[in-house]
């Protein structure tokens, strides 16, 4: 499953075919209008035919087409003029282009993904429903597959009568009844927690923001719409206006109050906006800022540490790229720009961002236009101090447009893409200790293993959960999902023996907020930092006496062995396969230096036989200089001799017309001596 962006980040293969087969191109049988690409102006379709070819061939490589046939002329021109912009980026701008010209093609076409793993999502049918004391009817809890692709069912024993308590199972996620009228389908949407009430802002719909305000009360599980205004100007004299649309924003939940930060527009203004809503008053207001505010944009991470908002990243209304960190104080409304010293994450958007015990700011994932990170850096926001951190356990992939929240010590990861599929695992790292390990993952092309879903951290009747909304997967979601999660990374066996990484050293807390239980941390008389978290599925913890301790720690550090033993293995073998590949390499090398000389010796008979004929034409030149003045002396000659021929001639002309004329006179000629 891919996902494509209407405003940024990665495109994604399957809405691009879907466009290019609304488009007309690549004659697909499921073309819903073949050919709809007469309707566009030209510079329009030369523009989609241009970045079709870059997306699906790459860059022109074909020699430009004679000058008889403008048609073909244009087109190659078209394409020829993208130079090597990469494929993912054509698919994006192809969608982009289409989704402007016609913003409801989305809705004409029928783009069925193939699955290869059935997906699990039952329908509440009557007949399931359970009746309760008072009457009502129960709805039946919707499930979806697990990770070995059976369906999970609710235990009867586990469901309760209202809310997100109808969820009775641990780490899986379940798409429970939801009445009311759903929302427009969306991602890059915002979402925040107030009151038990899930608030959801704007978003992207068939590449158009949104500017509606929908809420979840989870509670009854029941949408509703609220028709909020935004209010500005002074309080004397204020102004109701709509709300702007907009999208890749971000929602925080500050006190009984929504701040709304940031985010791409349709008219996007130079520096960034910060907005506020009021659920009680049910009004947006434009909040004043001081200090020097952010340049605009969308994607960026905003974290609430105390009483202050800290953002990074994002990508701004010019499509650049961001890495900046900039501070809002709620307290004075004042921004300010760090200058942090380390190394910083590289400039991308989409990403995540958790703080972990109020000091330690991570940065998780994210893109740039052509690739996704699955990097993982620390800002110690006392010291402003950047660190790449040390991650271990499951390695997570690379992904983009994913959702997170922080339970406890707990971080959880939620979908995402890659630029070739959703992700389709949900992830939990220990902050403490910087272990990811995988909660659940579902299967088939689920609404989870989507981009810009958002994800909401929710407590109710003492248990914690997850909810998401929302998301893109090559359709657009609206769809509901919880997750309750069991906190096994707070109580999994956990044994870190040994000298601390800095990393994890840096985030080891002086306290453990984990609700669940302590961890025991002893100092060995080594230097040595010991932290031993005990596994206990049960609900009721269970006092272990140190004989137990003891041999759970042996069979502990026996599995490790193990596994390192197998890591060992394999590592050897992936050595042993590198080495083949750099003998074959060398050889290859060798090869490719004994033609690189041959070629080499080539070139040098052939400039040493261009510098010979370099000088015969400089003689050559010589000598036609030569005979050129030998041939201006010639005619010189030719012309003096004529003149003597003439001069001649014209004497004896004389001498004999003299003779004559002379008789008549009566002086006869002279003769001549004989």
């Amino acid at each position: 499953m891919a996902i494509a962006r209407a405003s940024s980040g990665p495109a994604y293969p399957e809405r691009f075919y879907a466009a290019a087969a609304y488009a007309g191109f690549g004659g697909s049988s499921n073309s819903s209008s073949t050919g709809a690409i007469s309707k566009f102006q030209n510079d329009v379709a030369l523009l989609l035919y241009g970045l079709y070819q870059q997306a699906t061939v790459g860059p022109c490589n074909i020699p430009k087409p004679r000058a008889w046939n403008p048609v073909e002329n244009s087109k190659w021109t078209s394409w020829h003029g993208l130079g090597n912009i990469p494929s993912t980026e054509a698919m994006r701008l192809f969608v982009k282009i289409l989704e402007e010209e016609d913003p409801a093609w989305y809705s004409s076409v029928t783009v069925e993904p193939t699955v290869d793993v059935e997906m699990h999502k039952s329908k509440v049918e009557p007949a399931t429903q359970s009746a309760t004391p008072n009457g009502n009817s129960l709805p039946e809890t919707k499930t979806i597959s697990a990770e070995n692709g059976s369906v999970l069912e609710a235990q009867d024993k586990d469901v309760v009568m209202e809310g997100l308590s109808s969820v009775g199972i641990y780490d899986q996620w379940v798409a429970p009844s939801i009445s009311g009228q759903r929302p427009k389908p969306r991602y890059a949407h915002g979402a925040a927690i107030v009151h038990d009430k899930m608030y959801v802002f704007g978003g992207n719909h068939n590449g158009r923001y949104l500017n509606d305000l929908q809420v979840l009360d989870l509670k009854s599980l029941t949408w509703s719409k609220i028709d909020a205004k935004v209010q500005t100007g002074s309080p004397e004299s204020p102004t109701i206006v709509p709300v702007a649309p907009c999208a890749g924003h971000s929602l925080i939940t500050w006190g009984n109050k929504i701040l709304s930060v940031a985010g791409h527009t349709k008219d996007p203004s130079e520096t960034i906006t910060v907005k506020e809503f009021d659920p009680q008053i049910c009004i947006w207001l434009d909040l004043k800022t001081y200090g020097k505010p952010p340049i605009s944009r969308g994607g960026q991470s905003v974290t609430l540490v105390g009483n202050t908002l800290v953002m990074f990243g994002g990508e701004d209304a010019k499509r650049s790229l961001l890495n900046d960190l900039h501070i809002l104080d709620l307290e004075t409304m004042t921004w300010d720009e760090i200058d942090a010293i380390g190394t910083p994450p590289s400039p991308r958007s989409d990403h995540s961002a958790a703080c972990h015990a109020e000091r330690y700011l991570l940065i998780f994932g994210g893109g740039s236009h052509a690739t996704c990170f699955n990097d993982l850096h620390v800002l110690d926001l006392q010291t402003m101090e950047w660190s790449t951190a040390k991650q271990q356990g499951v390695t997570p992939g690379p992904r983009a447009g994913h959702a997170s929240v922080t339970v406890g010590e707990n971080w959880f990861i939620v979908g995402g893409g890659n630029n070739i599929n959703g992700v389709s695992e949900t992830l939990v790292l220990s902050m403490s200790t910087l272990v990811w390990s995988v909660v659940t993952t579902v299967q088939g092309r689920m609404p989870l293993a989507s981009e810009g879903l958002s994800l909401v951290p929710s407590t109710y009747n003492g248990e914690d959960f997850l909810v998401s909304f929302g998301g893109y997967n090559g359709r657009y979601s609206n769809e509901v999902y919880v997750l309750k999660p069991s906190h096994k990374a707070d109580l999994q066996s956990k044994i870190i023996e040994g000298p601390v990484s800095d990393s994890i050293a840096a985030l080891l807390p002086t306290t453990n907020a984990s609700r669940d239980m302590e961890p025991e941390i002893e100092a060995a008389q080594d230097g040595k930092i010991r932290e031993i978290i005990m596994d206990n599925g049960d609900p009721e913890l269970v006092n272990i006496r140190s004989e137990e301790t003891g041999e759970q720690l042996v069979a502990t550090l026996k599995a490790e062995k193990e596994e390192l033993e197998a890591t060992l293995s394999k590592e050897q073998l992936q050595s042993l396969q590198f080495k083949q590949e750099l003998a074959e390499a060398e050889t290859r090398n060798a090869e490719l230096t004994k033609e690189l000389q041959s070629v080499r010796g080539q070139l040098a008979a052939e400039q040493s036989r261009c510098f010979k004929l370099e000088v015969d034409v400089a003689e050559l030149r010589q000598k036609l200089q030569t005979m050129e003045t030998l041939q201006k002396e010639v005619e010189l000659l030719q012309r003096q001799k004529a003149a003597s021929e003439q001069a001649v001639l014209s004497a004896k002309q004389r001498q004999s017309s003299g003779g004559v004329w002379g008789w008549f006179a009566g002086s006869p000629p002279e003769k001549s001596d004989s």
